[in-house]
């Protein structure tokens, strides 16, 4: 069966009221057209460019992701939708009844029956990753990491304040981190150097902090026979740990235990630390993509809105793009513009952040803006006593967003947060009844 092609609609920019033409996918079947899913996970399904200003939007539209080979049917109907529940179940039924056809008759289905649903497309994004080996553990750190980033290059003209950081936050400075960083610098492009420089200075303003980061023999043997030692399931997570070590003079040292093995006679030792190293790189090259796609994403939406008259106007229009990437980069560029002396740009970088953090919390739905009310409160107490002064916001479907929290953050391994989501919710149940 044809791959599917994108369906042609008309729509107007939202930025100059120009009519045209574009594409949009509700099918992405990444079977059929593999091409599709680097697209997808970079932003650009469904981006609409106008031909005549060149601002770029997001078309909300359904979109029903489908890997036969990894047993993925995987489904994102937007909030602003409005879609009933009878309209989304015929769209879903369509598609797969369709995605059934497609496939040989001895192909498995069972995944095309039980669709996996999601609320947001970075949840979806995610399901994706995960289903690729990275685990939703290692996407957490990763942007914690890059908030971490973000707070540093803030910090830069400020000694005291950033050294003060540093010593907070040390040992959050894993050589992970220093791999995040360093795809970060190597992603910026060429029109961003002020941002380049300024996360230049910050690694090296860290290393001078802390010493440098070079490592000897000893150090190198040690981090070897963790990475040897690691089960399958494991060697992700070890890999990110010893990201930073893992260079040129890492890999000369792991050919050395081959070839000793092979001039020992140890054919089979040989064979399995060739087939370990290729795992290896196939990790370390997922993780740096992962650091440089979500920098560069961040990059490319401020060079958008610096190519529109109205920045801010411009970044309401692409409120569904606005992420931790986009603020750490916003925060890279904010900290040159400070040490450069323009004031003119530091204004607007500072109101730009302003404007997308209220993006971000108009994108919250009023269950999750309460509930991070709730987690923000000082003490349990706190929050109970803001439970029984807003009667009226306890709802079933508040109960049922802390559990649905309460869930993923198990799933996180952060029990503390997961346990005061329960307890939250037992709360709102009581008061329910």
């Amino acid at each position: 069966m044809p791959p599917v092609a994108p369906q042609p609609i008309q729509i107007s920019c939202p930025a100059c009221g120009t009519p045209f033409r574009t594409a949009i996918y509700t099918l992405v079947d990444v079977t059929q057209q593999p091409e599709l899913k680097s697209l997808l996970l970079s932003g650009q399904i469904n981006l609409a460019v106008c031909p005549n200003c060149r601002a770029a939007s997001m078309l909300a539209a359904p979109l029903i992701y489908h890997d036969a080979t990894k047993q993925l049917c995987l489904v994102y109907f937007p909030q602003e939708l409005n879609s009933r529940p009878n309209e989304q179940e015929r769209f879903v039924g369509e598609a797969t009844s369709f995605l059934m056809r497609s496939l040989p008759a001895d192909a498995p289905r069972s995944h095309l029956l039980a669709p996996r649903r999601f609320l947001t497309l970075p949840s979806l994004l995610d399901a994706v990753l995960e289903a690729d080996g990275i685990s939703r553990e290692t996407l957490n750190r990763q942007r914690a990491q890059i908030e971490l980033i973000s707070e540093l290059a803030g910090l830069l003209t400020d000694d005291a304040a950033f050294s003060d950081l540093v010593e907070q936050r040390w040992e959050e400075l894993t050589p992970e981190f220093f791999a995040t960083l360093a795809a970060f610098i190597e992603a910026t492009p060429p029109q961003q150097s002020e941002a380049q420089t300024m996360l230049l200075q910050l690694q090296e303003r860290l290393m001078a902090q802390l010493g440098g980061s070079t490592h000897n023999d000893a150090e190198l043997d040690q981090a070897i026979d963790r990475l040897i030692a690691a089960s399958d399931a494991e060697l992700e997570p070890v890999v990110a740990d010893l990201r930073a070590m893992i260079d040129y003079g890492f890999y000369q040292r792991w050919n050395a235990r081959i070839e000793a093995a092979e001039a020992a006679g140890q054919p089979e030792q040989a064979a399995l630390l060739e087939a370990r190293r290729a795992r290896l790189l196939t990790v370390v090259e997922e993780l740096d993509r992962q650091a440089q796609a979500m920098f560069e994403s961040g990059s490319k939406l401020l060079d958008e809105l610096f190519a529109t008259p109205d920045p801010l106007a411009a970044l309401r229009e692409h409120a569904d793009r606005v992420d931790e990437a986009f603020m750490m980069v916003l925060s890279a560029n904010a900290a040159a513009a400070q040490r450069a002396d323009r004031t003119d740009l530091v204004e607007l970088f500072g109101q730009l952040a302003e404007a997308a953090l209220g993006v971000i919390q108009e994108r919250m739905t009023p269950e999750d803006r309460f509930i991070n009310e709730l987690l923000a409160a000082e003490t349990p107490q706190q929050a109970t006593r803001m439970l029984r002064t807003s009667v009226a916001k306890i709802t079933p479907d508040l109960v049922k967003r802390l559990n649905e929290l309460a869930t993923q953050e198990e799933q996180h391994a952060n029990k503390p947060t997961a346990d005061r989501l329960r307890q939250l919710a037992r709360e709102c149940a009581a008061m329910l009844f």
